[in-house]
């Protein structure tokens, strides 16, 4: 049975009542002193609906409550509004979708706080509905007419199954944030120590960045500052130099004495400023880091989070992420993860056999198209894939195309579509945003060149290199969904605690017992997830597992 409940953000005096299978009222409501009782209280619930999880699932962990399944009324309305006029970034509001409904003013959303500091106190509470609107009563019309919106889709089954996925997902990210990452601040202050020297008073700057800094301008043969990047591309115009970033790829191209010391200072200030000492104090406690991560943050569906870096730990600071003891990481890496959805979603039947054996199937691909030779195959599939199609892209895409027609297709028609403006959508239908906010480095488009105006003959090659991605990527992402949820279910009766996931990447912490039986239940959530996304095709997805105390230890 589901049930539908009005929580608020005090803790206290909710609402709820069960609801039918279109979202009406389905018996009398009732009230409890809280969240948590009323959890409690109804072990039967097979699904909870409210609001916003990230609003109210805080609370029932903190009390040690746990839920199977939640609809997430804010994520579903973020989906359905994309859906039916491509306005991804809408407002998603419980207040919006009511205001929707009833064609009114539809409210802003709060902004995302976006500072790298914990949470605060005073963070912004929930959209308020109208005076005199009841939250329960508002909810239950915004959540029939969600059901019901979700039926006049074009494949409602896929919709349903990627609202269940979304809502799945606000779960798991929830429960990491509770679990944090075992985190060793010993450690980490240590590695600090030896990459940066010590610090200098004021902390601004270490030993060995004034070192570098110092090398550098010895090189110019005047003092630079190597932290402004105007300084270094007047610096290196001084001498003759055009530049037109700082980037590292850019700077390994110039035979100039100063650029090894440049380099290097850019890599050590880049750890100083994201997770140096000041990050470490911030963001870890009680030997954890717990980040605040938001399901579906870029318009792809890839996750990123509130600050702390969470998803961009440099390989050197790994090393301070180490299991308690006992414990172990359990770190499973999805392999070739795009290539494989590719398979599964454009049907090709020659791509769906290579990516069926489980190999290595770049490999499997080499020794198919492209006589052996592992990189140009791979270097062929991600052109189709992201659309890098020049020079010898343009001929590997050729030997691509002749072989398995069917998924280059699939991609050459969704950049198509982008090109013309038209809407373009994953498999289970999270659709591609309006033009203007397409070109998305946050999504993972390799990006050479500033964004395109919307518009011109440029924004439309532009759109349709990030669409051609869209339809691989943002399927990927909801593959992950379910496969994130399907080991959240697996090791529910376990001490093991999902603690990461980023995009093809998930790491529980797990008593060193229960390893095998995690690193099964993950390898089983991938296949499963690619039949439950894609249906039944000969695609498999498997994972490279590593179980380490260490997570610098797992290979990737």
């Amino acid at each position: 049975m589901r049930w539908a409940v009005a929580a608020g953000t005090g803790g206290e005096g909710v609402r709820l009542c069960p609801v039918d299978g279109e979202g009406r009222a389905a018996g009398p409501v009732v009230a409890e002193r809280s969240l948590a009782e009323a959890v409690r209280a109804r072990p039967e619930a097979d699904r909870w609906v409210w609001r916003a999880t990230r609003e109210v699932y805080g609370r029932l962990l903190a009390e040690g409550v746990r839920v199977e399944r939640c609809y997430d009324v804010e994520a579903a309305e973020a989906l359905l509004i994309g859906h039916e006029e491509g306005q991804a970034g809408q407002p998603r509001s419980l207040a919006a979708g009511w205001a929707r409904l009833h064609g009114l003013p539809v409210p802003e959303d709060p902004p995302v706080r976006t500072a790298e500091t914990q949470p605060s106190l005073f963070e912004p509470g929930p959209v308020p509905l109208p005076p005199g609107t009841d939250e329960l009563d508002a909810l239950l019309e915004v959540y029939a007419a969600q059901l019901a919106r979700t039926e006049r889709t074009a494949h409602p089954g896929r919709m349903r199954l990627l609202t269940a996925a979304e809502s799945a997902g606000t779960l798991v990210a929830a429960e990491m944030g509770r679990a944090g990452i075992p985190w060793r601040a010993d450690v980490h202050r240590e590695l600090l120590t030896s990459l940066l020297g010590e610090r200098y008073p004021g902390g601004q700057e270490t030993r060995r960045l004034a070192e570098l800094a110092e090398e550098v301008s010895q090189a110019f043969g005047e003092r630079v500052r190597p932290d402004l990047a105007a300084d270094i591309v007047r610096a290196f115009a001084r001498q003759g130099i055009a530049l037109t970033s700082t980037r590292a790829w850019e700077l390994r191209d110039i035979d100039h004495p100063a650029v090894p010391a440049l380099l290097e200072y850019k890599k050590l200030y880049r750890v100083h400023t994201a997770h140096g000492w000041s990050w470490l104090q911030t963001w870890v406690r009680d030997g954890r880091f717990r980040p605040e991560y938001l399901p579906a943050g870029t318009v792809s569906g890839r996750w990123t989070a509130n600050g702390g870096g969470a998803l961009q730990i440099p390989r050197v600071i790994r090393r301070a992420v180490v299991a308690d003891p006992g414990w172990c990481l359990v770190v499973s890496d999805a392999d070739q993860m795009e290539p494989r959805v590719l398979a599964a979603i454009s049907r090709d039947p020659g791509l769906m056999e290579v990516a069926g054996s489980g190999r290595d199937l770049y490999a499997d691909l080499a020794e198919r198209a492209f006589s052996g030779d592992r990189d140009r195959a791979k270097l062929a599939m991600l052109g189709a894939i992201y659309g890098q199609t020049s020079g010898d892209g343009l001929k590997h895409l050729a030997d691509l195309r002749r072989r398995f027609p069917r998924a280059v297709a699939y991609v050459d028609d969704a950049a198509r579509a982008g090109e013309e403006g038209r809407l373009v959508r994953t498999w289970l239908g999270r659709t591609c945003p309006p033009s203007s906010t397409t070109v998305d480095d946050e999504a993972g488009i390799p990006q050479d060149e500033p964004p395109a105006a919307p518009g011109t003959t440029a924004g439309a090659r532009a759109r349709g290199r990030f669409t051609r991605n869209f339809v691989v990527q943002g399927s990927a992402a909801d593959w992950a969904l379910i496969m994130l949820a399907a080991v959240r279910q697996s090791i529910a009766g376990l001490r093991a605690e999902l603690v990461f996931f980023q995009h093809d990447e998930v790491i529980v912490h797990c008593p060193q017992e229960e390893a095998e039986t995690v690193a099964e239940a993950i390898r089983t959530a991938g296949d499963l997830a690619g039949r439950t996304a894609f249906g039944e095709t000969p695609v498999r997805f498997p994972f490279t597992t590593a179980v380490v105390r260490c997570y610098a230890d797992a290979k990737g």
